[in-house]
């Protein structure tokens, strides 16, 4: 019997569809398998939030980073971060997949805010998107939200304020957070005060850190210093104020300058002062100038005197020069600086007739005291317990004791006039012990020439 030829080709067709069938389903198998292995090569790598630490209820960005470590692209769908007190505003931003290259990074970038109470809360929000093939892939991440703002407080004040004179307060800042705080700036200002500088910017401020930010008060009158504080953490602007009350005292701490050691003579037509000045304050004096005050009027040689820089606890001797027709009132004037440039000065008037050193007209803080009891007469050296010393100047003449002798110069020389002359005395009286013999003689020779 023989058999059709065209039954024998359509077995052979059949056997080729059969196996071209088998192949592609092992093809397909094998796709699907290296597919799957693909999928499984993609991980989260990393996640970046910003601000690092969210204030609760303030929008930020989290970005998340996804790599392909397989040999060949893997397309994702569906991103998404999972979790009940996360509030997601880009949800419709990934509807398109994502191709993701091998050995490629892509970002996800979601704008987000959390739902948290006050103080610090820590969270774990899951990743999660699906591959076209394969398991879906997750990643968990940490977010923390701290309701805590920045905490700004007067670290350094003056001792006290002066009238017009300048003072340093300083604000310290303090962030107690753990991710940094940006664009802080710092205002200063209060009605009737001169701050300098008057704002204060500072660009970042890292965790748990702090800084101190000096600033120069000048007051014009008693008022209250604010400082506002505005800064970031996110997009949002966050502002804490502190108030400093600037009141008007005495400063204890200045310096001190007190006169003592006076000694004042007549030069004829002026008269002429010499004596010493201590620093009985704490701070130094730096610049210090004296000099006479009206009615008193300077002359001479000695119209001012520059002492310099006088330390605490130093002193310094000075000399002046003048006229004064009235010599119950002779003021003496000094003034200095301290080391911020505040200028101080200080009255001390002289009273010849009345006995006294008083004082008067204080500018700043620089105490005065002294008193000394002075004796009337001519030719009598005064002494008095405010260290006064020196005889009354009268018409033109010094005093008419010869240990009271008028123009005197240095630091009291004329009470030195007395040793000077008993030494005088003293040698010539030993100039004729030893010349007593020589001398008996020629007197004895010349009594017997007379006769």
């Amino acid at each position: 019997m023989k058999i059709p030829y065209s039954l024998i080709g359509l077995a052979l067709l059949a056997v080729c569809v059969a196996t071209a069938a088998a192949a592609n389903t092992t093809a397909s198998s094998d796709n699907a398998d290296t597919a799957v292995a693909a999928a499984a090569q993609v991980y989260v790598s990393g996640v970046e939030l910003d601000p690092p630490v969210f204030y609760p209820g303030e929008a930020g960005t989290v970005t998340v980073h996804v790599t392909n470590s397989a040999n060949q692209a893997v397309t994702l769908g569906n991103p998404t971060i999972i979790d009940s007190n996360l509030n997601i505003y880009t949800k419709n931003s990934f509807q398109a997949k994502t191709n993701v290259g091998p050995g490629s990074t892509v970002d996800f970038i979601f704008l987000v805010s959390v739902d948290a109470g006050e103080g610090k809360n820590t969270f774990f929000p899951m990743f999660t998107a699906s591959p076209m093939v394969g398991n879906s892939i997750h990643g968990s991440f940490k977010l923390v939200t701290d309701s805590r703002e920045i905490q700004a407080s007067i670290s350094s004040e003056p001792d006290a304020f002066t009238l017009g004179n300048a003072g340093t307060v300083e604000l310290s800042i303090v962030n107690p957070r753990d991710g940094v705080l940006k664009n802080i700036m710092v205002t200063a200002e209060g009605s009737g005060l001169q701050v300098s500088p008057s704002k204060k910017f500072i660009s970042s401020l890292g965790a748990t850190s702090s800084a101190e930010i000096p600033f120069s008060v000048t007051p014009d009158q008693e008022s209250d210093l604010t400082f506002t504080v505005s800064y970031q953490a996110g997009d949002n602007t966050h502002t804490v104020s502190v108030v400093y009350p600037v009141r008007l005292g005495e400063d204890k701490t200045a310096a001190v300058p007190i006169i003592n050691n006076v000694a004042v003579s007549s030069m004829g037509s002026y008269y002429d002062m010499t004596g010493d000045v201590t620093n009985a304050g704490i701070s130094d004096a730096k610049g210090l100038v004296i000099s006479v005050g009206s009615p008193a009027q300077p002359t001479g040689k000695y119209q001012e005197y520059a002492v310099g820089s006088l330390a605490s606890d130093d002193s310094s001797s000075f000399e002046l020069t003048f006229t004064c027709q009235d010599l119950s009132q002779v003021p003496v004037i000094l003034r200095w600086k301290d080391e911020n440039g505040n200028n101080y000065a200080t009255n001390k008037t002289l009273n010849l007739q009345a006995g006294g050193i008083s004082s008067g007209g204080n500018t700043g803080n620089a105490a005065s005291s002294g008193s000394s009891s002075v004796q009337q007469g001519s030719g009598t050296v005064y002494t008095g317990s405010g260290g006064f010393q020196g005889g009354v100047p009268g018409s033109g003449r010094g005093g008419g004791s010869m240990f009271a002798i008028g123009g005197s110069r240095g630091s009291g020389l004329s009470a030195f006039y007395p040793v000077i002359a008993g030494a005088i005395i003293l040698v010539a009286a030993i100039v004729l012990y030893v010349k007593r013999k020589p001398i008996r003689a020629k007197l004895a020779g010349i009594r017997k020439q007379k006769q």
